[in-house]
């Protein structure tokens, strides 16, 4: 039942909720690559093994992407963001655990395992969201709010080193892990409450809201196989495909090996290197929501086609440029900068590839973003154990100019991608502020 009188903000708290999934996620990812340094003399693992283990939850995350998306078509967001968060929650808390009961071999394969379950349990996050985004804005806002939601990664992945090397200091890296695992009951519990599937079933759904969101597809729950086959097969879901594997070694690279890089080729402390981490991180954040913002202006003024292309064909071949600066320069400030402007110059790009990924499918959105997304982990699959492997051999300008290279492939990639304009929208239903009286 409507209500006419209600707040017209439904969507932005909902977006709220799920900007805290996205934080609180690259908080229980990032964890482990803080917690390494003491880990590995108090547990006997080496470099090799910890990049193992993160390697499991990316197998884990990649994996579970499209299953992930098409379980939350099916179920629908509500239900199915309950399930994956209780899941996450579990092997988050884990983790610390898994040492008092096991050792040895048996104690790596255990640790392994529970990065696993964290990465099929997230697997779904990010589809999801994309398919409650679909559901509840206009298309002029998909590009942005995906890149406010990736600026939400950002930012937590920039608070996990200080907060997480804190915490170990004043509890021990096990306690410390704990306590970092607890606000993730509230805002599962906060969702439950509040979240709906789509905004006609909430209902404190003003008429003005549900005008300026308009008609917009809904996630298809009967999932038409052989239809969402073909799209999958489209030469543009193929390429955003590969692009986004190609931009996320890079992605891998910056978010999971600065802090060990400044560590260990730089000779930084751990505490100033978890916050100088952090000054890196915050590059990302800041330049995801601003890279959304500006593909959405790009494809109002531009259309879909350039609007989309631009910002990744400009801002990956300048993190190329600015990679290879980054590990050239003497001085370690300089170096943190530079690789806080690459990283920024990456993260640009995260409204434009979601965006675009919605706007190919519609109605779809779930499963699609989920196999693009499928993509992106296998960058982080492929990072992951070379940089590793690298960084135990010491040779971390090695690693970094491979990503160079997967920089200026996935720049290329978008001149292949050719996304189809949408349909327009009453002019009423393009004005679209958070919080905005009607």
């Amino acid at each position: 039942m409507l209500n006419p009188a209600a707040s017209t903000a439904i969507r932005w708290r909902l977006f709220a909720i799920l900007f805290g999934f996205g934080l609180l996620a690259y908080v229980q990812q990032k964890t482990i690559t803080v917690a390494a340094e003491p880990m590995m003399p108090a547990l006997g693992l080496n470099q090799t093994q910890i990049g193992f283990i993160e390697q499991a939850f990316v197998i884990g995350y990649a994996v579970f992407q499209m299953p992930g998306g098409l379980i939350g078509q099916r179920l629908g967001a509500r239900v199915a963001f309950v399930v994956i968060e209780l899941v996450a929650f579990a092997a988050t808390i884990a983790m610390p655990i898994v040492p008092e009961v096991a050792s040895g071999q048996g104690l790596f394969a255990a640790l392994m395992g529970v990065q696993l379950l964290l990465g099929v349990s997230q697997g779904g996050i990010f589809p999801i969201s994309s398919g409650v985004f679909e559901a509840w804005f206009p298309p002029n806002r998909w590009a942005f709010v995906q890149g406010m939601q990736t600026a939400g990664l950002g930012l937590g992945a920039a608070l996990t080193p200080p907060l997480i090397v804190h915490l170990m200091a004043a509890l021990g890296w096990q306690r410390g892990l704990v306590w970092a695992s607890l606000p993730a009951l509230g805002l599962i519990a906060v969702w439950a409450w509040y979240g709906r599937n789509t905004p006609r079933e909430h209902p404190s759904i003003s008429r003005g809201e549900l005008e300026l969101i308009g008609s917009q597809p809904q996630a298809d729950s009967a999932i038409r196989w052989r239809a969402l086959g073909s799209q999958i097969l489209s030469r543009n879901v193929l390429v955003l495909f590969v692009s986004y594997m190609c931009m996320n070694y890079t992605f891998y690279l910056l978010s999971n090996w600065v802090f060990l890089y400044l560590v260990e080729e730089r000779h930084q402390s751990l505490f100033h290197s978890g916050w100088l981490t952090t000054v890196v991180q915050l590059g990302a954040a800041l330049g995801a929501g601003l890279g959304g913002s500006l593909t959405g202006t790009l494809c109002e003024r531009l259309g879909n086609r350039w609007g989309y292309r631009i910002v990744p064909l400009v801002a990956m071949s300048s993190a190329a440029l600015l990679l290879l600066a980054g590990v050239s320069v003497s001085n370690p400030y300089v170096a943190v900068a530079v690789l806080a402007l690459c990283f920024l110059a990456v993260e640009l790009n995260e409204g434009a590839f979601w965006g675009a990924a919605m706007t190919v499918g519609r109605g779809d959105t779930m499963a699609v973003c989920g196999f693009i997304n499928t993509g992106g982990n296998l960058g982080g699959i492929i990072a992951l154990p070379i940089v590793g492997h690298l960084a135990d051999l010491h040779l971390w300008h090695t690693a970094f100019l491979i990503g160079v290279g997967f920089a200026l492939a996935s720049a290329f990639g978008w001149l292949f991608i050719e996304v189809a304009e949408t349909t327009p929208k009453p002019a009423a239903a393009l004005v679209d502020t958070p919080a905005g009286a009607y």
